[in-house]
């Protein structure tokens, strides 16, 4: 029971030891979080993806027909995040390539819209369809534009040597 410094009210060496090892792993565990934006950050990118991804995630309910102003938001809230990655000089091909999928999903979705006008059909299975796969191109707009965001700016001493 000797051996056991904390009992008596001293502090032997392995009780530092101890204490400094706990301390260490706290600054390393809080220090190595990914919830704060990169060190060159993005903020005005950072705000309108959060606006894009809450509009998204509170999803549409309901007739097809009546996600159309959803989607409508959506594509303003995607063409303000457009004109900032156009402002911080962004652009890539895989971003391109994801803003094509969204205006082809919108094609497809205004046409089968019109289809379910022409039938009277609010509940048209490809204007369902179409809607789903409209918001899965957003999703993908969304992760490159995330992406964009956290990837470090060209020429910042990152590269391989």
């Amino acid at each position: 029971m000797t051996a056991c410094s904390t009992v008596r009210g001293r502090t032997g060496p392995g009780t530092v030891r101890a204490a400094a090892a706990v301390a260490v792993l706290a600054v390393l565990a809080t220090g190595c979080r990914n919830d704060t934006a990169p060190a060159w950050g993005y903020p005005e990118l950072g705000a309108a993806l959060g606006s894009l991804s809450r509009a998204l995630e509170g999803g549409c309910s309901g007739a097809p027909q009546a996600c159309a102003g959803d989607l409508e938001r959506l594509d303003a809230l995607a063409e303000r995040a457009f004109g900032e990655v156009l402002d911080r000089e962004l652009l890539d091909g895989a971003y391109v390539g994801a803003r094509n999928g969204v205006e082809r999903a919108r094609e497809v979705r205004l046409a089968a819209a019109a289809r379910a006008r022409a039938l009277r059909d609010p509940h048209h299975l490809p204007l369902e369809r179409a809607v789903a796969a409209e918001r899965l191109a957003y999703r993908h707009l969304l992760a490159e534009l995330e992406r964009l965001r956290t990837a470090p700016p060209p020429g910042d001493g990152t590269e391989p040597v």
